[in-house]
């Protein structure tokens, strides 16, 4: 911890500044956003389907706005944008916590979504800015206050809503409230190299910077590759949890052994991403790591290929270690891939775009993975329900193996034919 402290003060202001933002950020997010189905379906007695909705609608705002937040961030600059977001979801969870009616619950998730549209580019581009040739260390260390806010952040959450939901609600605002304040005061002002100054033709330029972003083909070829990283790494939430169950039960042993998983997969990141980066970039190319990172998030599931060829036990400490042992293995190899692979990725999407339109590219490749994600959650869940039908408890976890090993041969592939390394400009960062 000391070293990671250490690495993080070697670091301009800005860039220090950035890291603890988005540690707040995740803190106020996953205190809420865990406890909403619940608050929405049991407190406030709404149907299934209008839950699932209300949650598509946030869902939906942010994955399919990012483009638009994107442009925005490298059109007006980084901060207004950051600020922005953070303001726009200081309304959105307090509003949350004090309205009942659909309309209005339907508005705030939707600001909540759009929130993250707006800072979620720019605080990537901003950071890549400033950390200059140092980025990738940069963003190793960004995902370590990420993971962290991830990990405290339903902790916290679990205490407030313990007392009531709209407590949870109005800590969650006043913590984005405070990170508003503090940016507009200690953040500072950074653009784009390429923002437009003049105000003629605005249409026309947003529709220019599009073309250019979506006609740079080694770019969409990398975003497509990736998004397997973002299927397989999102089972955390959706696939394991539902093995522990099937396997466990529903009872306390399977709520203990799910929180287990995801202490397990957040401290293993907290702990190892900066020695894993530091490893993988003295003896790796980046394509490389990247390729390797994919590797291992697909033989994540191989524990639980090789669980499924075991009987189940009836009960008794056999049942709870088939049922906790094996997906907390792929949690933590999950997250293995993913601290080998998340720096590369986001330093590779800086370097495929010449130092131009950065957090457009940014904006644009999360919405491709966030349609991914979509997607495959669609299909991880067809394959579930399929294994569970015909009794091949086994075809998942085959599956998402493969998407592991598909990816991983894409990007060897990309990194081979000379996509991956398409040299770049060199960050100059403009102060507003």
């Amino acid at each position: 911890m000391k070293s990671t402290i250490a690495q993080v003060r070697s670091y301009d202001r800005s860039v220090q500044l950035l890291m603890v933002n988005q540690f707040t950020i995740n803190l106020g997010f996953y205190m809420l956003m865990p406890y909403l189905a619940a608050h929405l379906s049991g407190t406030l007695g709404l149907a299934g389907w209008l839950v699932g909705f209300i949650l598509g609608v946030r869902n939906f705002s942010q994955q399919g706005m990012f483009l638009i937040g994107g442009t925005l961030a490298d059109r007006l600059g980084y901060k207004p944008l950051i600020i922005a977001g953070c303001v726009l979801r200081t309304v959105g969870f307090a509003a949350i916590g004090l309205v009942d009616s659909v309309p209005a619950l339907l508005v705030a998730s939707a600001a909540t979504g759009f929130a993250g549209a707006l800072f979620n580019p720019a605080v990537r581009a901003y950071l890549a800015a400033d950390a200059g040739e140092r980025r990738v260390e940069a963003f190793a260390l960004f995902n370590v206050f990420y993971q962290a806010g991830i990990l405290l952040g339903p902790m916290v959450g679990m205490l407030l809503t313990g007392l009531n939901f709209r407590v949870t609600c109005l800590v969650s605002a006043a913590i984005f409230a405070v990170l508003s304040a503090v940016q507009i005061r200690a953040l500072p002002a950074r653009r784009a190299n390429d923002a437009p100054q003049g105000s003629g033709q605005q249409q026309e330029r947003v529709l220019s910077q599009w073309r250019t972003v979506v006609a740079n083909r080694a770019f969409l070829l990398f975003s497509t590759a990736m998004i397997g990283s973002y299927v397989l790494s999102f089972q955390v939430y959706l696939a394991l949890p539902l093995e522990v169950r099937r396997v466990g039960g529903d009872g306390e042993f399977g709520t203990a052994a799910v929180a287990v998983m995801f202490a397990v997969s957040g401290l293993s990141t907290i702990v190892g991403q900066t020695r894993v980066t530091a490893w993988c970039k003295e003896r790796l190319e980046p394509g490389r790591a990247l390729a390797w990172g994919l590797l291992t998030m697909g033989a994540a599931f191989v524990p639980l290929l090789a669980a499924s060829a075991l009987p189940v036990p009836a009960g008794g400490l056999g049942l709870w270690l088939l049922a906790a042992v094996p997906p907390t293995l792929a949690a933590l190899l999950l997250a293995l891939g993913t601290m080998i692979a998340y720096p590369f990725e986001m330093d590779t999407i800086v370097r495929l775009s010449g130092d131009r339109l950065v957090a457009t590219h940014y904006g644009l490749y999360n919405t491709i993975c966030g349609i991914g994600i979509t997607l495959g959650n669609l299909l991880t869940g067809a394959a579930l329900d399929a294994a569970r039908a015909a009794g091949v408890s086994a075809l998942p976890w085959l599956v998402l193996s493969a998407l592991g090993l598909g990816c991983a041969a894409a990007l060897y592939g990309l990194q081979r034919s000379g996509h991956l390394t398409r040299p770049e400009a060199v960050p100059q960062p403009v102060v507003a």
